[in-house]
């Protein structure tokens, strides 16, 4: 046991950041032979420890450690950003992952964060640990962030002045229309925490990407070469994904809506659903409910309360307003529906969903693991961007990848009935969608294939290994 390298991983707020750490910490355990320890930051314990429980029910040797939930409502007030919630959040919890890190024997060689856990890279290096970070998002994201330190600023200024796209090396330009939130916020508290978890992250021992060649090859290719963006980063850059939760063979015996399913034909049900934090507004809630039944297709609908002006809403709230669901749907929907649609309250087994054979598309708000789950079961999309980097996502799936058909509203408007069931029409009955059915499966072929014994993620991990190996054989930790 003393010779085994031991990672320790640090999970953000949000189920877009736990789930891929999760797989992560599973896979350096089951085939890499790490000793792993998880350490979750979460508001909303009850719900991580639900999924921690069925992911790894059977990896007891797994060690998750849930801190206590976190408020920071007396430093923020009512309402703060997301990005400034999530931010201080991870402050608060950096002593009680100190004196964790303190108490184990043996200590970790290797500290794993997402975006948000940068702050915790000094007491790394304290440590003398080798700090790694897990981009829980694609590879063009991650190009993007890992170049704006070095940026030209005319070129910035270009892109958010005057709209023009924003040229990152070796890779697509970003399009005005789906750059980063903090691009267009230069000089605010929004993007210079920003520019400093990049400039963190080029800093780093390492860098693991939620993603894998074949899905994104222009983009890795930039990011390895030390000529183009690979020559940015202090270490390497590991392709690792895809990093999805694997289906529960058990849940189908479980949950009502999975049943119901089992009584549906083939590909005919369309899956509705914005992700744990995802919010809409209640006009937007309203013409949604319309427009699926504009489509008369079959439909699986995850259901949140609405909020007004804050797409993300539900991110730290995720059971919240469970009962209150039905009560924001038009009059009769559920009656007219009865037996063609699904009405889920705030959650819904996602990964079992979509690897149904019945569901044929996906109305998703195209955060990363959402994406991977519908390309890795073979699920066209119908794109619809909420928030974060969701617009880049949106934009790769539907232009470059050919796996999803956008959705598009007029400026700050709800999107209209008939928009939405036009669209989904197109997903569900006519040639594109199946079109993109196939390319989708084509994709979750190369991602079985990544993730094989002699598949490109998993070699990846290899030469991540055997880095840290060598680090604990030097014997640079405390």
């Amino acid at each position: 046991m003393a010779n085994k390298p031991h990672a320790a991983l640090l999970a953000s707020p949000g189920m877009g950041h736990l789930i891929p750490a999760i797989e992560l910490a599973k896979r350096l355990h089951t085939h890499h032979d790490f000793l792993v320890t998880v350490f979750v930051v979460t508001t909303d314990s009850s719900t991580a420890r639900s999924l921690i429980l069925k992911s790894t029910s059977n990896l007891p040797s797994l060690n998750i450690v849930i801190f206590p939930p976190v408020d920071v409502s007396t430093e923020l007030g009512p309402n703060p950003p997301l990005e400034a919630r999530m931010n201080f959040t991870m402050i608060r919890s950096l002593p009680l992952l100190h004196s964790s890190i303190l108490s184990m024997n043996p200590r970790p060689i290797v500290l794993i964060v997402d975006i948000f856990g940068t702050l915790a890279f000094p007491m790394a290096r304290e440590f003398r640990m080798l700090t790694y970070v897990l981009f829980t998002c694609n590879a063009w994201f991650a190009a993007a962030t890992i170049y704006l330190p070095v940026i030209d600023k005319e070129m910035e200024d270009r892109h958010v002045n005057h709209r023009e796209p924003l040229r990152i090396p070796g890779c697509k330009p970003v399009p005005f229309e789906d750059t980063l939130e903090p691009f267009l916020r230069r000089g605010g508290w929004m993007y210079e925490g920003f520019l400093k978890a990049a400039q963190d992250i080029i800093s780093a021992d390492g860098i693991l990407v939620n993603t894998w060649q074949d899905l994104e090859p222009t983009t890795v290719k930039a990011l390895m070469d030390k000529d183009i963006l690979g020559g940015i980063t202090k270490g390497p850059v590991y392709f690792v994904g895809p990093l999805v939760r694997s289906i529960d063979s058990k849940a189908n015996h479980k949950d009502e809506v999975l049943r119901w399913l089992d009584d549906q034909p083939m590909e005919s049900v369309i899956y509705v659903s914005f992700g744990s934090g995802g919010t809409l507004s209640a006009a937007q809630i309203t013409e949604l409910a319309w427009g699926l039944e504009l489509s008369e297709q079959r439909f699986v609908w995850v259901v949140r309360p609405p909020k007004e002006e804050d797409a993300s809403g539900s991110f730290f709230d995720v059971v919240k307003g469970r009962e209150e669901c039905m009560d924001y749907l038009p009059e009769g929907f559920a009656r007219r529906n009865h037996g063609v649609g699904w009405v889920v309250p705030m959650w819904a087994p996602q990964a079992e969903i979509l690897g149904h054979p019945s569901v044929g598309g996906f109305v998703t708000h195209c955060g990363w693991n959402s994406t991977l789950e519908s390309v890795v079961h073979g699920v066209a999309m119908v794109a619809w961007p909420l928030y974060a980097e969701q617009k880049m996502n949106a934009c790769m799936l539907s232009a470059e990848l050919e796996v999803a058909v956008r959705m598009k509203g007029p400026e700050g408007a709800a999107v209209p009935r008939e928009e939405i069931g036009k669209v989904v029409r197109r997903v569900m009955r006519e040639k594109e969608g199946k079109t993109m059915r196939g390319r989708a499966r084509e994709l979750m072929l190369s991602a079985e294939k990544s993730l094989s014994q002699l598949g490109a993620s998993h070699q990846s991990l290899c030469r991540m290994t055997r880095h840290c190996l060598n680090h604990q054989m030097n014997g640079k930790v405390c």
